[in-house]
Order: C-alpha cells, then structure tokens, then sequence
C-alpha cells in the first residue's frame, strides 16, 4: 500500500525532454507491506502554463529512497522525514539542473 504521507505543489524551474517546466508537485510517500515499511521523496516537476494547470507529467518525476526496514508507519519518522525533505529534494532537483521555490507555493500541503 502507497499513501502520500505529504505533498505540496510550488513553483519550479526544469527544462526536461525539450520542455519547460515552471512547477512541481513534491511529495514524501511511505509503501508498507508484509511487515516491510519504505519511504520515499519524490519531485514531479510539470509545465504549469497558466494558472489552472495542475496536469502532472510523470516524465520528469525523480525520487530518493529515505528509509526502508522492518516495520510500520512512524509519525516521529515520518517528522524526522519531513525536516529533511527539502534537502533531499534539492539534492535531486540540483542532478537534473532545476529547482523548486519553496517561498512560492502553488496551493497548501496536504498530508495523508
């Protein structure tokens, strides 16, 4: 089972595929299973080209294993997680030449 524990969309900067991209949709997710519990930051950055569009394209979607282990769901982890978060979507956003403006959100976070 994949939850997103966190999302938020902000504005961005990425030319992926020959395409600008001016917003992402970053998230911290957790999979669980027989026992097993995995975390997991991601950043899908899309076009944005106006003001309504949300329309995700997951060709430019990049992510970063955080924690795997025996286990379930932890809300201190998950905190923990979530005050690294940036820095691990930064490092990944850097590898691929772009960037997320976290002072510029696009809507408020929702958590899961």
């Amino acid at each position: 089972m994949t939850v997103n524990v966190w999302e938020q969309y902000f504005k961005a900067q990425l030319n992926y595929n020959g395409t600008e991209r001016h917003a992402a949709l970053v998230m911290l997710t957790a999979e669980s299973g027989q026992g097993e519990i995995r975390y997991e930051a991601a950043v899908s950055f899309f076009p944005h080209r106006d003001p309504e569009d949300f329309a995700v394209s997951y060709d430019a979607f990049f992510s970063r294993e955080l924690y795997s282990g025996k286990g379930r769901r932890s809300r201190k982890r998950e905190q923990k997680l979530l005050m690294e978060l940036r820095t691990h979507i930064d490092a990944i956003s850097d590898e691929q030449n772009g960037s997320v403006f976290w002072d510029q959100p696009l809507r408020e976070a929702r958590t899961g």
